[in-house]
């Protein structure tokens, strides 16, 4: 099944992902991004959002990790990241497999 793919973030974040065919919707601050979410969560399988309104989010994503679709993906914003995408897959392992595998800073 090919799904359909989304980004939702600020103009200049989403203009490389618009680049790449994936459809690309601009938003001034994370009460816009949270009716769009709403909205097109039953239309697309995957929805790529930028750290910084990821982060704001936060509650409203957690309800969609019990369902198949949409999954949800944290992305840099052109101004970077602000390490929300990073510490959700650090959680993830660590509910996993019960360790921290990836980021694991001791040697």
């Amino acid at each position: 099944m090919r799904g359909k793919m989304a980004i939702i973030g600020d103009g200049d974040s989403v203009l490389a992902f618009r680049a790449g065919g994936i459809d690309a919707f601009s938003v001034v601050d994370s009460s816009d991004a949270r009716i769009l979410l709403k909205k097109i969560a039953k239309e697309y399988q995957v929805i790529f959002i930028t750290d910084i309104l990821a982060k704001e989010l936060d509650m409203e994503l957690k309800k969609y990790l019990s369902t198949p679709y949409p999954i949800i993906l944290s992305v840099p914003s052109a101004k970077g990241s602000n390490g929300y995408g990073n510490e959700n897959i650090k959680r993830a392992m660590e509910k996993a497999l019960g360790v921290d595998i990836l980021f694991n800073k001791d040697v």
